[in-house]
């Protein structure tokens, strides 16, 4: 292992947040394999586009045989406006690496709030010690609520919400995407059961921002990229060309 990666002093109980992408499949065998934490996982439909994802999530929660819970948020899809290409299938998904301006509208107002917040409070009642999900160095700023700042005032926030400890485990926050996915390689992780796209296609399309990210980091970590994509996504060769700085709009 090349990479430095977070250790539990011990293991703990933990709800984990779980999109069915690469970052928290890698980060449910990562506790449950690597630090034997008691783990039950939640996955959240806010109403959108690429909601197959959760499929993913549940096929690897009946592998490892853990407790998979879905919130359903599409009652309240509607606060969220239709700004965003994730939510609005009117608006087409741009193609491109998440440094383009355009790929803004790909954010969905304050997701990450509502996503923790559920999780704590079902980690509330079950006695649990916290809530784990994903985030990494690669985050892009362009989401607000990926910011290490506004994840640093949820813990304060979460330590004060029950009179039990409580807190928000974040094991990958030094890594890279490409860091995960040599872990998640290590750890032997059937990627071709993950999901990134947001399109919501048969196929991941292979050219939206979180598809040229996940491509990129396979590269980057030397391993194989087992997705298949979309007959019109660029080639391996094409994005390294241009180091992945792919914009088809």
């Amino acid at each position: 292992m090349d990479y430095a990666i977070f250790h539990f002093e011990k293991p703990m109980k933990l709800i984990q947040i779980l999109s069915g992408g690469m970052d928290s499949t890698t980060l449910l065998y990562f506790l449950k394999n690597n630090h034997k934490c008691e783990v039950k996982t939640l996955s959240v439909d806010y109403g959108q586009r690429h909601s197959k994802e959760i499929d993913y999530a549940k096929w690897h929660c009946e592998k490892l045989g853990v407790e998979h819970r879905v919130a359903d948020l599409k009652p309240i899809s509607h606060l969220l406006g239709n700004e965003s290409v994730l939510m609005n299938k009117d608006i087409e998904v741009p193609d491109g690496h998440y440094e383009e301006p355009i790929m803004k509208q790909t954010v969905v107002p304050n997701r990450n709030m509502l996503m923790i917040a559920c999780a704590t409070s079902w980690a509330i009642a079950e006695h649990y010690e916290g809530v784990a999900y994903g985030a990494h160095a690669g985050d892009h700023t362009i989401y607000p609520d990926c910011r290490k700042e506004f994840a640093d005032a949820l813990d304060k926030a979460m330590r004060l919400c029950d009179f039990q400890k409580m807190e928000l485990v974040r094991p990958f926050l030094d890594n890279t995407k490409s860091d995960i996915a040599k872990l998640g390689h290590e750890l032997g992780i059937d990627f071709t059961k993950t999901w990134s796209c947001y399109k919501g296609l048969d196929k991941q399309c292979g050219k939206c921002a979180t598809c040229i990210e996940r491509r990129e980091a396979f590269f980057l970590a030397g391993v194989t990229d087992p997705t298949e994509y979309e007959e019109n996504a660029p080639t391996l060769d094409q994005l390294t060309t241009v180091n992945f700085k792919f914009n088809d709009n």
